[in-house]
């Protein structure tokens, strides 16, 4: 007779993995409030070399509407309203033309030196974690292992059947749950193979500094304000990528996942037989 099934604990995250995601979660957030600080300084967005001030790709401003100051965002030659969030945010009666709100940003108050002064701080701390982690990971096999799809996984059928599963909210169980699918293989690697290395590099080639040793990484990004925007987009990815993660972690177990993170084991349903 069949045994009801049974919770076993695996490992599932190293020490090294876990020590370099939470590391990951401080450096990230407070990059990212400290880069909205320093967008805030100049809240618009162009690409090539030179600021077009005429001509933004995208800004955040103060306009007046109707006799009324109103926040307005455009986006290509899309406008929007964004009152009270972005452009001219704050309470009624107190607002004040910025970007981003106060409450986004690190620190609170506008400084673009001290805001700079966090975002150089962490993006160091970041960028040190992040090759720490790909030594490891390649050094150990942690990439190649876990990370990297298998043909079967790449397999157009298997592939599709992710997808769904996906879509209908149904999660890996059992000994599937022991190692990332493909979908999470495949969204990891375009994260710290894609999106964390170009920040990095497009952080890099803004900084005056870098361009004296190596002036030529500006042009591979077609110019100064093309970097900013490109780093500002991958920014923008990252932040997407965390509110998917952060849903997908309540939605199939939040605090299995976050034990899995902080003691790297995590719970399996096994089945077994009564003899």
């Amino acid at each position: 007779m069949a045994d009801k099934p049974a919770k076993v604990l695996v490992r599932r995250h190293s020490g090294v993995t876990r020590v370099t995601h939470w590391l990951n979660v401080l450096a990230v957030s407070l990059l990212l409030m400290s880069g909205l600080q320093i967008f805030n300084a100049h809240p618009a967005l162009y690409w090539g070399h030179k600021s077009t001030f005429a001509e933004p790709w995208v800004s955040m401003k103060k306009e007046e509407v109707g006799g009324e100051a109103r926040g307005i965002t455009t986006v290509g030659g899309l406008r929007f309203d964004t009152t009270g969030v972005l452009g001219w945010s704050g309470k009624e009666g107190a607002r004040e033309q910025r970007g981003f709100p106060s409450w986004a940003t690190v620190p609170s108050y506008r400084s673009l030196a001290d805001g700079r002064r966090w975002h150089f701080f962490f993006a160091w701390l970041f960028a040190i974690n992040l090759a720490v982690y790909w030594l490891w990971g390649l050094a150990g096999g942690h990439v190649g292992r876990d990370l990297l799809p298998t043909r079967a996984q790449l397999k157009p059928r298997h592939f599709l059947h992710e997808i769904a599963a996906h879509a209908r909210l149904r999660f890996p169980k059992g000994e599937e749950a022991r190692t990332y699918n493909v979908i999470q293989k495949i969204t990891y690697l375009l994260v710290v193979a894609v999106l964390l290395p170009l920040m990095v590099a497009t952080g890099l080639s803004m900084s005056p500094g870098f361009n004296a040793a190596l002036p030529g990484l500006i042009d591979v990004f077609g110019g100064r304000q093309s970097a900013r925007t490109i780093h500002f987009l991958a920014a923008g990815g990252i932040v997407i990528f965390i509110i998917v993660h952060l849903l997908l972690v309540v939605l199939s177990g939040a605090w299995n996942n976050l034990r899995s993170m902080i003691t790297g084991r995590y719970a399996i349903t096994v089945e077994g037989d009564r003899p």
